[in-house]
């Protein structure tokens, strides 16, 4: 698939990739943003899977949000906030390319394992970022990997002071 697949980001940082993979297993539903024709953004939800070493991505034949990444294949996808403010793990963001599954028996292999009805759209990511933001205290911590720089913190504080890099734990 991609050398930037879920697998490869799982190998790099497998505690970080647990902890995003379930903070997103926490609701069923998330937000994905896709670019329209006219380079605005355009929101929807969305359900992903994590199979085979990939995320998926997978939507309704004929859909906006398949018909944005089939032109333009850079998204981001947000995990669901939660039902209130509190969001006790956090919240993640992941950015990339959707690449398209077009191979008709690797649709029909995914549609039986996941008991998807035909037709459907196929996408699996191709990651840029991840970012897990959470709270410690008063500060806020941004934990970012990238397949160029990997992994890293960000701490900062409720004050004016720049935001500093932490150990990465």
């Amino acid at each position: 698939m991609t050398t930037n697949n879920w697998a490869a980001f799982e190998k790099a940082e497998p505690e970080f990739a647990a902890a995003v993979r379930a903070r997103f297993a926490q609701f069923p539903h998330h937000v994905l943003a896709t670019l329209r024709e006219d380079g605005s953004p355009r929101l929807t939800g969305l359900t992903v899977e994590f199979r085979g070493g990939e995320l998926w991505l997978g939507m309704m034949a004929g859909s906006l949000k398949a018909r944005d990444l089939q032109r333009d294949p850079r998204f981001a996808l947000h995990t669901n906030p939660g039902p209130d403010d509190t969001m006790p793990d956090g919240d993640v963001r992941i950015s990339g390319r959707a690449v398209e599954i077009v191979d008709p028996p690797e649709l029909h292999r995914y549609a039986e394992e996941m008991d998807t009805p035909h037709p459907f759209h196929l996408f699996h990511a191709d990651l840029a970022e991840v970012v897990h933001t959470t709270v410690n205290g008063t500060e806020l911590v941004l934990r970012t990997w990238t397949p160029a720089r990997g992994l890293h913190t960000l701490r900062r504080g409720p004050d004016d002071e720049p935001p500093h890099e932490a150990p990465t734990a």
